[in-house]
């Protein structure tokens, strides 16, 4: 039998031991990490399961079926510093009900194999790469990039990996986990407001948002803030700020986000016009196109500001991912989850990326089901859902884990 204020309970077990005043502190490859691992585990062996950790640190726990077919069912233990109490073990822990009920109710020999993953640092919280586990999984993780990654200290991460019995030339050999994948779901909690603002508890995602973050740099000449008038400058700066508006009157032209998160001007002292600034310009849509069109209009402004300003501006791609679409069917069987759980489903993007993401673009349906996030705030000791609206996320995430069995049953008699 399903008990979800069960897993009520266990996230704030967990909440106690693996977080402090500031919020929660699992940073991937840390021993407080390890230590929510270890939790985890002794939770797990109350069940006929096998558990083990893949190449690329991701835990596994399964439960055989009477078909090798698997249902994936994932999440993350793994936090940000000072984060909250719900942001990705919400996703591991809601599994593990619902591996407790199938196990239960099948007596251990479920119609398809059910298969937990706690994918390895998919906040990327202390190296800067977010879906670490996840990627290398699905085989998308750069491995020239990853070796050069290094933490605030100063630390590789191929070398941070080694303490915790992780290869890194070798973690694309957790592929072999995704061998039987037919279905991936995951539950997480929206981390924005828009079901707070329509009054809904629980959302079926489309898919994640593509992503274009650049770095653009205005050239001007620097001269002196007392003796050059107005008329005479070029200021990079006033080239730069002119786009904070501009990605705003894009946005709303296209119905994605954009977001300038950083700026950083030379020489960067109060007696000189600014001879050099640069921003950094993220940009996300569901719609490839769209985010294609979004790109090229923020180009085009940035040239004609700086052409305007006498400044020269260059553009410098940090990073990109395509848009990633959730599997139609499962679309619909957590539309109908929702539904029978008593809920309105909303249909909704997921603006943050996502481990979903990367099993998607494997190859594997999937889907996840947000659940209202209070104050629409994540990423911080306050993020906080619900106890009422917990309790239905993990109803209605085992309605549809009940709904994808059956499915995957009808293909496979189809196929």
């Amino acid at each position: 039998m399903l008990e979800p204020a069960r897993t009520v309970v266990e996230l704030q077990e967990l909440r106690a031991l693996t977080g402090d005043a500031n919020g929660a502190q699992r940073v991937a490859f840390t021993p407080v990490w390890r230590a929510a691992r270890a939790w985890l585990a002794e939770k797990l062996a109350a069940l006929p399961v096998e558990v083990h950790t893949d190449a690329a640190g991701n835990l596994w726990a399964t439960l055989r079926g009477l078909e090798e077919r698997a249902l994936l069912i994932g999440g993350h233990l793994d936090s940000v510093p000072n984060g909250g109490w719900l942001d990705g073990c919400l996703n591991v822990l809601a599994g593990l009900e619902i591996l407790r009920r199938v196990n239960a109710e099948f007596q251990g020999r479920p119609p398809v194999t059910v298969r937990l993953v706690d994918w390895a640092d998919e906040e990327g919280a202390r190296f800067g790469k977010s879906l670490f586990g996840s990627s290398a999984c699905a085989g998308t993780l750069n491995l020239a990039e990853a070796r050069g990654l290094r933490d605030a200290g100063g630390r590789g991460l191929p070398e941070v990996l080694r303490e915790v019995g992780i290869d890194l030339e070798r973690v694309k050999e957790s592929g072999v986990e995704l061998r039987t994948a037919a279905a991936y779901l995951e539950l997480h909690i929206e981390q924005g407001p828009v079901l707070l603002d329509l009054g809904l508890p629980l959302g079926v995602v489309l898919g994640t948002f593509g992503v274009e973050r650049h770095a653009i740099t205005f050239k001007g000449q620097a001269a002196h803030s007392g003796s050059t008038p107005m008329n005479r400058r070029r200021d990079a700066f006033l080239a730069a700020a002119r786009m904070s508006p501009e990605i705003y009157r894009i946005a709303a032209e296209h119905g994605g986000v954009c977001t300038i998160g950083s700026c950083e001007t030379k020489p960067g002292i109060v007696t000189s016009v600014v001879a050099e600034c640069r921003i950094t310009l993220d940009q996300r849509h569901l719609d490839a196109g769209a985010l294609a069109r979004m790109w090229e209009a923020a180009r085009m402004a940035s040239e004609r500001f700086a052409q305007e300003g006498g400044v020269s501006v260059t553009w410098e791609r940090i990073w990109q991912i395509e848009p990633i679409p959730f599997h139609p069917a499962l679309i619909d069987l957590c539309a109908g989850a929702i539904a029978e759980s008593g809920a309105r489903p909303q249909r909704m993007p997921s603006g943050p990326l996502h481990d979903a993401a990367e099993v998607a673009r494997a190859g594997v349906p999937t889907v996840m089901l947000f659940v209202q996030s209070l104050g629409g705030i994540s990423h911080n000791k306050i993020e906080d859902t619900r106890e009422e609206d917990l309790r239905l996320a993990v109803t209605a995430f085992d309605r549809l884990a009940d709904k994808t069995m059956a499915w995957l049953q009808e293909t496979g008699r189809k196929s």
